[in-house]
């Protein structure tokens, strides 16, 4: 009886993570399937998206790149809470819900960078620079570091979870770590609306980073190295506009646009 009870046990979060991992695959799919579709994936700007619009795909592409990365601490929870399937949809639903409300944020920030985008390509390059220093900065910070060893620390966050009661305690603490992944994560994501919103390969590279930040023993390192990176990076665009064509393309072409409005 012992036996089948560990065995149970082992096999919730073994089914937890792959539930989270197909998850993540179906993101990914419908999230390149809509890039590919509306051909969008260096434009700058909300690139003519409705807030609704632009919210969703946000929840999609938030979806593809962070649930692999809580897959530890899904899989500690689900031991936790003995697999119950309820209980791991509200704190997947609690934890989307966080990311899918900084989607208005990145939505505001998109549209701001495209507006001063349209100015001028020197103007587009001076955000472009400005938003890599802030993300290379960040990652240097204390804040970053403490977010991060939340995240790295699945046991610290299990134990606070214990202390919740109430019918929307597994929603609750979804969302709890939504808002810590937001702090550790959000000069990445930064970075992404800078090279472009709809950049598969950006995304790519970013998720890896993201997902080797929380679960390689030498997280903590990169996520620095990280930092100095998006410094040298920022300093290469001062010199090279075209490394940050999330925002530099939209500027050239408006002001195309404007010396010759019959194009």
């Amino acid at each position: 009886m012992t036996t089948a009870v560990g065995a149970e046990k082992r096999r919730a979060p073994a089914s937890s993570t792959i539930v989270l991992l197909g998850l993540a695959g179906v993101a990914w799919l419908a999230t390149i399937m809509w890039i590919v579709g509306l051909d969008m994936s260096l434009e700058a700007g909300t690139m003519g998206l409705s807030i609704g619009e632009f919210v969703v795909m946000w929840t999609l592409m938030m979806a593809a790149m962070m649930l692999p990365a809580i897959s530890p601490l899904v899989s500690m929870y689900a031991r936790s809470v003995r697999g119950s399937a309820s209980a791991l949809s509200a704190f997947g639903a609690g934890y989307l819900l966080v990311w899918a409300s900084t989607g208005i944020v990145a939505y505001l920030l998109t549209w701001l960078f495209g507006e001063l985008a349209t100015e001028s390509n020197e103007t587009a390059q001076t955000v472009a620079v400005a938003a890599f220093v802030v993300a290379g900065v960040y990652q240097l910070t204390p804040m970053k570091s403490w977010c991060l060893r939340h995240c790295r620390s699945p046991i610290s966050h299990l134990l606070h979870y214990a202390a919740y009661r109430g019918r929307t305690r597994h929603l609750r603490a979804g969302a709890h770590h939504g808002l810590v992944c937001v702090g550790c994560c959000w000069g990445i994501m930064l970075a992404l609306l800078t090279v472009g919103l709809m950049n598969i390969p950006a995304m790519i590279v970013l998720a890896l980073l993201i997902a080797l930040e929380k679960q390689w023993r030498y997280g903590e390192i990169l996520a620095k190295v990280a930092g100095v990176a998006a410094l040298v990076y920022a300093a290469a665009v001062s010199f090279n506009a075209d490394l940050a064509p999330g925002l530099i393309d939209k500027g050239g072409m408006d002001q195309m646009e404007m010396d010759d409005p019959m194009g």
